[in-house]
């Protein structure tokens, strides 16, 4: 079908839909192809589709006439129609009917998927490319505004997704592994797609959100379809635990034999719910580290090979060589903070920035540069710390990593002191300025549901001692704010750059086409 529309190897074709099998199917008839896929996320506006396809280059765009998503259609194809007036090297756009609402069709530049699709050839001979061809284009949003678009080749990715995937699921013929990702970011792309099919996986996608049209729609697709490995992200974990433990009570979950985390640090206390209450006591934690960059998980443990430890993704896997160093580039001691690097290349690695080789160097390579007979190492923008037994713990990124009264500490550490206190279901913790200090402490939280909101200002006073007792003095947080919800990207992470604009009087700038919810923001700025 693809080639039936002149599509040719090296081409850029946009990828925007949901979470749909045809969606991976034209992921996987790209990479057979040679042309190289730009999967851009389903809840994007058309102003960030338009961005990423003239950036790209794309010359065909796939989308759906709409998507389905908490019981409302989704209109992607209207949004594209808005991006597409905007590209204009895009010269065809094919859409799959899914939800079946009328929609526009441009004579000559629109096709549906199911008529092109019986009109082309039932067969098809593949062609070898080298291992050096881009396989695709994947953007993730730059503090500046202008996202950056990682490049990924075929066969340096390919090769570590595979492996990981076989070892750090330990994926068996007879699992239906289940990643709750979405295929427009990384995870999707490695976990959902590329990983667990070139293993021969059998792999579980749902279109939809994991809490509706209530809070146990994962645990009715667990035991309904015998998931028995289970991947999401924290900001998941603890959106269940706020729900409650009745949900996943009501469900049979003793097909699950493996449970893992992906997308930001866990908090000992999420790390242990998900344990106990989804896994039953009996399944294994695989707490992974990695990133869009790094194509494929980097740290974590293997299971039944590694001890695992709530809050750490443990070691560094056979063949990463990873250290936490000080910004002259000694080691730190252990569990002193600093700056997590990776010393030595690794096959998924990304290859450039599209179209902006010295953006590539400046953002990566630039904080510990080679020199002499130094390599050059990966700065990953991540701050971290390491036991005394080689376990790489997460502090999160640099900018969460603050200075208070000259101590350096770990915002996510704060964050999994305030989720340790019974009433807390999530924190945000971010610094402002502060003329004695350096830097404050404001931590944003949400309460569980039945959790007493009659005195929050005496509510506040005892998190903060409480965060005291786990930490220290100096970790207390100045403020804390409390919220029915914090602003999130559709992926679950939360946006502290925004809450750190918020905190510190500036406007919002940069990139918020990822945020989930703008009104949660409006309704912080209305309480500020």
């Amino acid at each position: 079908m693809l080639l039936d529309l002149g599509v040719k190897r090296g081409d850029v074709v946009g990828i925007y839909m949901g979470m749909v099998p045809e969606a991976v199917i034209a992921m996987l008839a790209c990479a057979r192809i040679g042309a190289t896929h730009n999967v851009v996320f389903g809840g994007f506006s058309a102003d960030a589709v338009a961005e990423r396809m003239n950036d790209s280059g794309a010359v065909v765009l796939i989308t759906q006439d709409g998507a389905w998503r908490r019981g409302a259609i989704v209109e992607l194809k209207q949004a594209a129609d808005a991006a597409v007036k905007r590209c204009p090297k895009i010269r065809h756009m094919v859409v799959v009917k899914r939800t079946a609402q009328a929609v526009k069709m441009k004579s000559g530049r629109d096709h549906w998927w199911h008529e092109l699709l019986s009109a082309a050839a039932s067969t098809h001979r593949a062609k070898g490319f080298g291992s050096e061809h881009p396989l695709f284009i994947l953007y993730t949003s730059g503090s500046t505004g202008k996202p950056k678009g990682i490049l990924h080749t075929t066969g340096g990715y390919l090769t570590q997704v595979a492996w990981t995937a076989k070892h750090v699921f330990d994926l068996r013929d007879t699992d239906v592994y289940f990643c709750t990702a979405d295929i427009g970011w990384i995870t999707g792309h490695s976990y959902i797609v590329y990983g667990p099919l070139a293993n021969g996986a059998t792999v579980l996608m749902y279109e939809g959100a994991p809490m509706h049209p209530e809070p146990d729609r994962l645990w009715t697709m667990v035991e309904r379809h015998g998931a028995t490995i289970f991947y999401t992200a924290p900001t998941a974990i603890r959106a269940f635990m706020k729900s409650g433990e009745q949900w996943p009570a009501r469900h049979d979950l003793s097909s699950l034999r493996l449970l893992g985390t992906v997308g930001e640090p866990i908090n000992p206390e999420a790390w242990m719910w998900y344990q106990a209450v989804i896994g039953g006591g009996r399944c294994p934690v695989v707490d992974t580290w990695w990133q869009t960059e790094t194509g494929a998980i980097m740290v974590a443990p293997l299971p039944g090979a590694t001890t695992t430890l709530p809050g750490t993704a443990t070691q560094p896997l056979p063949g990463i060589i990873v250290d936490v160093v000080r910004k002259d580039g000694t080691s730190c001691a252990p569990n002193e903070g600093g700056l997590l690097v990776v010393q030595h290349p690794w096959p998924s690695m990304l290859r450039t920035v599209f179209g902006d080789p010295a953006r590539y160097r400046s953002t990566y390579w630039s904080d510990f540069p080679k020199r002499g007979s130094h390599p050059g190492w990966y700065f990953t923008g991540d701050g971290a710390r390491k036991d005394k037994q080689g376990n790489i713990w997460i502090m999160g990124r640099v900018d969460d990593v603050v200075n208070v009264s000259g101590h350096r500490l770990g915002t996510a550490e704060v964050e999994s002191a305030l989720v340790s206190h019974r009433s807390v279901a999530e924190a945000a913790v971010v610094a402002r300025p502060d003329e004695i200090k350096g830097q404050a402490l404001v931590a944003f939280v949400t309460l569980k549901q039945g959790a007493s909101r009659s005195n929050l200002p005496r509510l506040a006073e005892e998190l903060r001692a409480h965060v005291g007792t786990e930490i220290g003095h100096i970790a207390k947080p100045d403020a804390v704010r409390f919220a029915e919800a914090l602003p999130k990207t559709r992926s679950g992470k939360i946006m502290r750059r925004l809450l750190r604009e918020l905190v510190s009087g500036a406007n919002v700038t940069g990139d918020t086409t990822t945020l989930e919810d703008m009104s949660v923001l409006e309704q912080l700025r209305d309480e500020d």
